[in-house]
C-alpha cells in the first residue's frame, strides 16, 4: 500500500430530532467536515470537551453510526460505500475498544465465549485450534489462560478492559479505535493499560484513533493531535508543536486547563466560561468564538478554513497569525 492507511475527507454526521407530523423537526450537527489521514503505526490522539463528538466521529469511521456525508478510505477501500459483505471483511481490519469495561461485555458470557465469538463470525482460525488462540490473546493483554473460563464479573475494571483489548485484538486488526479506553480506570491502572497499548502498538504495528481527555496521556502515547469542538477540527500538529505552540486559543485553553506538577512563571492563562454551544443551534462563522478571547466581528461571518500554518501544523482560526499562545 502506498499513501496514508486511513483517509477521512469531508465526513459529517447529522442526527434529525424532534420530527413529528406536525413539525419538522431540527438537525443535530455532531460532527462537520472533518478530514484527517492516519499512517500506519500512527497514533493520533483526538481531544475536546465533553459534547464536542470525538466518540461520534470514532464511530462513523467505523460505521456504528451511518455517516452523513463525506469518505472514510481503509487502505484505500471505501469504507462508507462498503455493502454489507465488504462491511463485515472490513470489520476485521478496524475494531474498537469501548470507553466502559462494565457496560462492553455480555455478563451472561464467559470470557472464552466472548472470545470466541469474534473468532468464529471472522472465521479465524478453525475449531479446534481457537482454544490456543484465546490463551494466547489473554497472556498477550496480561491475563492468565484460564481467565478464559471465568464471567465478566469477575474481574476489575481494569482486567475487564484488558478483555475488551483482547477482542479487538482477536480479529487481527491494522486499526483500532480507542475511545476513552482509561476513562473509567483508577489512575494507577491507567497507566497500565496505556503502557499496553503502547507495546501492542510497537509490536503489532496497529495504527490507533485514541480518543481522550487527558492531555498528558494524548501526549505520551500519541505522534499527533486531533482538537475538535462542537464537531469541527480546530487544530492539527505533531505532539510536541501543539504542546509547546498552540495556534488555536481553544487548544491553548485546553491545556491550561490541565492540572500540572510544577507550573512555571506567572503567564495569564485563558480559562473557558459557560458551556459548549448546542450542536442544534451552532454559532456563525467560527463555532469556539463564542467562547474565545480573541474574537472579532469577522469570526461570525465565515468558517475559518483549516490552513497549515507550519509543516504539519494546521490550525481554523482567522487570527492564529495575530496572536502569541506558546504554551510552554
Amino acid at each position: 500500500m502506498s499513501g496514508p492507511l486511513l483517509e477521512v475527507e469531508g465526513l459529517k454526521v447529522h442526527f434529525p430530532v424532534g420530527k413529528t407530523l406536525w413539525k419538522p423537526g431540527a438537525t443535530v450537527r455532531a460532527v462537520e467536515d472533518v478530514s484527517f489521514t492516519l499512517e500506519k503505526g500512527e497514533v493520533l490522539g483526538l481531544v475536546g470537551e465533553s459534547g464536542s463528538g470525538k466518540t461520534t466521529l470514532g464511530r462513523s469511521i467505523l460505521r456504528l453510526v451511518e455517516p452523513t456525508g463525506g469518505v472514510v478510505r481503509y487502505d484505500g477501500q471505501d469504507v462508507t460505500a462498503a455493502g454489507p459483505a465488504e462491511l463485515r471483511a472490513l470489520r476485521s481490519k478496524m475494531q474498537i475498544i469501548f470507553q466502559d469495561p462494565y457496560a462492553s461485555l455480555n455478563p451472561r458470557m464467559s470470557v472464552r465465549d466472548i472470545l470466541g465469538e469474534a473468532l468464529m463470525l471472522h472465521g479465524v482460525g478453525s475449531r479446534a485450534d481457537r482454544g490456543a488462540r484465546i490463551t494466547a490473546l489473554l497472556e498477550r493483554v496480561g491475563l492468565p489462560g484460564w481467565a478464559a473460563d471465568r464471567f465478566p464479573h469477575e474481574f476489575s475494571g481494569g482486567q475487564r478492559q484488558r478483555i475488551g483489548i483482547a477482542r479487538a485484538l482477536s480479529v487481527g486488526p491494522g486499526f483500532i479505535v480507542a475511545d476513552e479506553p482509561v476513562s473509567a480506570l483508577d489512575v494507577s491502572i491507567q497507566a497500565q493499560i496505556v503502557n499496553l497499548l503502547s507495546d501492542l502498538r510497537r509490536d503489532l504495528g496497529l495504527s490507533l484513533l485514541f480518543i481522550g481527555h487527558d492531555l498528558s496521556v494524548i501526549e505520551y502515547l500519541c505522534n499527533r493531535v486531533l482538537v475538535l469542538y462542537l464537531g469541527r477540527v480546530m487544530e492539527t500538529a505533531p505532539v510536541g508543536p501543539l504542546y509547546t505552540r498552540p495556534r488555536h486559543p481553544y487548544t491553548r485553553a485546553l491545556l491550561d486547563a490541565a492540572p500540572v506538577a510544577a507550573p512555571g512563571g506567572q503567564r495569564e492563562r485563558i480559562v473557558l466560561t459557560g458551556d459548549i454551544p448546542s450542536p442544534l443551534a451552532p454559532p456563525s462563522g467560527c463555532v469556539f468564538r463564542t467562547r474565545c478571547p480573541f474574537a472579532m466581528p469577522a469570526c461570525a461571518e465565515a468558517v475559518p478554513a483549516l490552513r497549515e500554518v507550519a509543516p504539519g501544523h494546521s490550525v481554523a482560526c482567522l487570527r492564529a497569525d495575530e496572536i502569541d499562545l506558546a504554551s510552554r
